[in-house]
């Protein structure tokens, strides 16, 4: 006679009791959708890197967040494709009112005020060096950037942004950025610090859609050692300090043990950023025929959250919403 005592396929028996035991969910709720936006007008341009992601022009742009709002998604983080002759060392485009970007998040929130948008703040998308900072004789300098990037945070508070998401890694940013958006009396403006942003080979498709890669060096100087986990406690404790909202981790796949030690270390909420080119893999394994890509997303999304990420931000979240509604 079995004398078992315990058995947990008891808990897994039919589908309706697996759901009632199911300890982590993921929901269109809990997602960011990046988005972006070039210039021009009537244009959809697709990145062959990022299958069923494309460039929009503004127009084009109003319509993509019309069409993920019907579907649930209520929060987006547009970046912009800006053309290299509006590209210099200081990243003055990046302050012009009538710059691509600015306009975009005043458009957006006029278009579509409750939706809440997550702004970039770093560099490279507006470096002629294509740096999160500002660049001397190769060197990346911290001080003089958090001055170019409390500026620009500024500027994105001002069109309209909702959360501001200093993306460069330099030290201090997240307290200097607070000092000036309460300087001006923007105490709502969140900030959503890239903590532990590591200098990872899973970021080329997103380069390739801003053509924003380094044009010399790399962003080992300033992004994460991917060799270091307890690096990103030292990061965490700083922005927490500093006044930082939110703690993200990027890239996610690959870092889950990070996501799971911020979660563990701290009681803000944590963002993992699943990454271009995470997603670009799990395309091209699909369209081979190689992986179910549905059940490759939805599983890769949930284990995101049970690794302890309360946001996730990804590319996948207009496919998800799409998956739910069915």
């Amino acid at each position: 006679m079995n004398h078992l005592t315990r058995r947990p396929r008891r808990n897994r028996k039919s589908d309706v009791i697996r759901n009632l035991v199911q300890e982590n969910h993921v929901s269109t709720q809990d997602l960011i959708y990046p988005l972006f936006v070039t210039e021009g007008q009537n244009q959809t341009v697709n990145i062959p890197s990022m299958p069923g992601i494309s460039r929009f022009t503004l127009d084009r742009l109003l319509d993509e967040v019309g069409q993920c709002v019907d579907l649930g998604i209520k929060t987006f983080a547009p970046f912009p494709n800006i053309p290299e002759a509006k590209k210099d060392r200081f990243a003055l485009e990046s302050k012009n009112p009538k710059g691509l970007y600015l306009r975009t998040i005043a458009e957006i929130k006029r278009q579509f005020p409750d939706v809440v948008l997550a702004t970039d703040v770093a560099m490279d998308p507006y470096s002629s060096d294509g740096h999160d900072g500002v660049v001397d004789n190769g060197e990346i300098i911290n001080d003089a950037s958090l001055e170019v990037l409390g500026q620009m945070a500024l500027a994105q508070a001002q069109a309209g942004a909702d959360i501001i998401a200093p993306s460069d890694m330099m030290d201090g940013r997240v307290a200097h950025i607070r000092n000036v958006l309460d300087k001006h009396a923007f105490y709502n403006v969140s900030i959503m610090s890239y903590t532990a942003k590591y200098a990872s080979a899973y970021y080329g498709p997103f380069r390739d859609a801003l053509e924003s890669a380094p044009k010399h060096g790399d962003k080992k100087t300033y992004q994460m050692n991917p060799a270091n986990s307890r690096e990103a406690l030292i990061e965490a404790e700083l922005d927490t300090q500093e006044g930082a909202d939110y703690l993200m981790v990027k890239p996610a796949l690959s870092y889950l043990d990070v996501i799971k030690l911020l979660r563990d270390n701290s009681h803000l909420p944590i963002v993992a950023y699943n990454v271009s080119g995470e997603y670009a893999m799990v395309k091209a394994a699909a369209q081979n025929g190689w992986i179910d890509g549905e059940k490759i997303m939805l599983e890769n999304l949930l284990s995101m959250k049970r690794a302890g990420a309360d946001i996730i931000l990804t590319y996948f979240a207009k496919e998800f919403a799409q998956y739910m509604k069915k």
